[in-house]
Formats: structure tokens, C-alpha cells, sequence
């Protein structure tokens, strides 16, 4: 019998690659937004919203499996709007009787030395293991694709500076993973019985330093990027610095700073096994990353034109 999935955060970076994967596969997909009558993407869309619990029921009538992708990086207060919003969710997928939640967090060792990111995404995945329904675990770092806010700010650096006058973070070892990854490894654990109550941790072939990942890109755009690093550019100074070069907000610039301190590599590849398939490297990635961005371009070129 074909499942019924709930997809939260549907209109998101992640969210509405997995939801027009699963319409793909055949799935019957519930798209859970805010704003219905202002989405577009694929599956029914369905009005709910994690900070309100009483728009829950509905939303999880009859589902099967609920993707969990929601992430509050923007605001100040996020850890504890997360929190909250994963204990919300998870009881309503125990009430609806569920059988099982999907939910991508990050990488990174459990050591007291996570950011304040990284330790609310392993908080979010506490809580949800804690309620009553199966969970399954993805941790990833930066995930390359058009719409995500760290790949953005990566393009945008390289594109926008001559050079670089960067912090030692620049120097922290990250295991990038391409979307198209990201999205058959989500969709490639719903299925299979073992994966209940898993935690997989899923990346691309290459480790890869920032400043490697900012100097590629540039390369790839047909430029150089030269780079000093500065020791003494603090993560609060740098993310001001991001501010500025970038179009990325001041709060999620900042904790995304704070989170580049800290190594966040794949240190077991059980998900190849479950889920085989040759990955794609970083340097196709942003090739796929920048050709969607000009696709996505020209059509709104085109909208407008109309």
C-alpha cells in the first residue's frame, strides 16, 4: 500500500527537494506549510504550524511517516523555539500513531565543544528520540545546492571578494555533501525496516577545509581567490564581516560562524551500505548548484517579462 508522508518545512531548501522526490517515487505527500495558498511545490499542502499544536491533528491524519527539516537559525532565541517545536511534533506524530519520523540534523562529535547550532540540532534529535515514535537520524554539514544558506554565503564570497583576509576557522576540516545526496539518502531510508531508530551520518567523498571549499568555487567561476589568514578575527567580528559581503542576515550569519569552529567530518559510512550509490563530488556539486541558480534566474526573468 502506497505511504502517506508528511513532509514539515516543505517550502524549505531541503524540505521541497524531499517532498518532489517523494511524488517522484509514487508516495503519497502531505506538504506542511504555514501558508498553503502561497505554495507551489509538490504534494497537497497542508495549513500547520510547529509553534501551535492545535493545527497538528489534521496535518497528521492518516500519515504513515513525517519528515521532520524545520530549523529556526534566523532567530535570536532559536535553541529553545526548536526545542519546543520538536517536543510539539513529536507528540503529535504519537497521537496520530505514526510509524516513524525522519529528521536531518548535523555532524559533529558530542564532546561540550558544539556550537550553539550544532548542540540545538543534537538537542531537536534528543527530544524527538525521546517521544513515542521511531526515529531515523541523518547528520550532515554544508549542504551544496541553490537555496541553502551556507552554500549561498560560500558563493557569495567567492564571487564578491578579490581576496580573503580570514579567522583560523577557514582551516576547519567539513565533509560537504551535494542536495541531489542529501535528498536520496532522506528519501532512501524510508523504506527499509532496519533503519528505524538509526542514526546515519551522510557526506560527500571529499573532506575539504573552507577556505579549499571558497577557493574551488572561485576556481570553478573562472577566478582566483588569495588568502591570509588572520588569528585574531574573532567568530562575533567575522560574522559582522559576513554581513556585510553577503546578503545573509545578522543572527543566522552569526551562529553559522560560531558552528565553523568545529570539525564536522563523516566518521562511519554505514548509510552506503543501506543506501548504495556513487556520490557526488564538491566540485560537481556547485557546478549543479550554480546551473539551478541560473535556471531559477531565468525564470524569473521570464515572470517578469510576463
Amino acid at each position: 500500500m502506497t505511504k502517506t508522508v508528511l513532509v514539515s518545512g516543505a517550502s524549505g531548501f531541503i524540505g521541497s527537494h524531499v517532498a518532489a522526490r517523494l511524488v517522484e517515487e509514487g508516495y503519497r505527500v502531505r506538504a506542511m506549510t504555514r501558508r498553503p495558498r502561497d505554495y507551489h511545490g509538490a504534494g497537497e499542502p497542508v495549513e500547520a504550524d510547529v509553534s501551535d499544536p492545535g493545527t497538528l491533528a489534521a496535518a497528521f491524519a492518516g500519515v504513515d511517516v513525517a519528515y521532520y527539516l524545520i530549523h529556526s537559525l534566523g532567530s535570536d532565541d532559536f535553541e529553545q523555539r526548536d526545542a519546543d517545536a520538536a517536543r510539539t511534533f513529536a507528540k503529535a506524530a504519537g497521537v496520530a500513531g505514526v510509524e516513524r519520523i525522519i529528521y536531518l540534523g548535523g555532524l559533529g562529535a558530542n564532546d561540550g565543544e558544539l556550537s550553539a547550532h550544532l548542540r540545538s540540532r543534537r538537542e531537536v534529535e534528543t527530544i524527538l528520540k525521546a517521544g513515542p515514535v521511531p526515529v531515523t537520524v541523518l547528520r550532515a554539514a554544508v549542504v551544496i545546492g541553490h537555496g541553502g544558506i551556507s552554500w549561498e554565503m560560500t558563493r557569495q564570497l567567492a564571487d564578491r571578494l578579490p581576496a580573503m583576509v580570514t579567522p583560523r576557522w577557514v582551516r576547519t576540516r567539513t565533509q560537504p555533501i551535494a542536495l541531489t545526496d542529501a535528498v536520496r539518502y532522506l528519501v532512501g531510508v524510508l523504506e527499509p525496516a532496519e533503519a528505524r531508530g538509526r542514526t546515519y551520518e551522510i557526506g560527500g567523498p571529499e573532506v575539504l577545509r573552507y577556505v579549499d571549499m571558497l577557493q574551488r568555487v572561485a576556481k570553478i567561476r573562472g577566478s582566483r581567490l588569495p588568502n591570509l589568514t588572520v588569528p585574531l578575527l574573532t567568530p562575533r567580528l567575522s560574522s559582522a564581516w559576513l554581513k556585510f559581503v553577503t546578503d545573509v542576515d545578522s543572527a543566522t550569519a552569526r551562529n553559522l560562524v560560531d558552528s565553523m569552529t568545529t570539525e564536522v567530518v563523516v566518521h562511519d559510512d554505514a548509510i552506503t551500505r543501506l543506501v548504495p550509490g556513487p556520490p557526488v563530488g564538491y566540485d560537481e556539486a556547485v557546478r549543479l548548484a550554480l546551473a539551478d541558480r541560473e535556471r531559477a534566474a531565468r525564470h524569473d526573468r521570464a515572470q517578469a517579462v510576463r
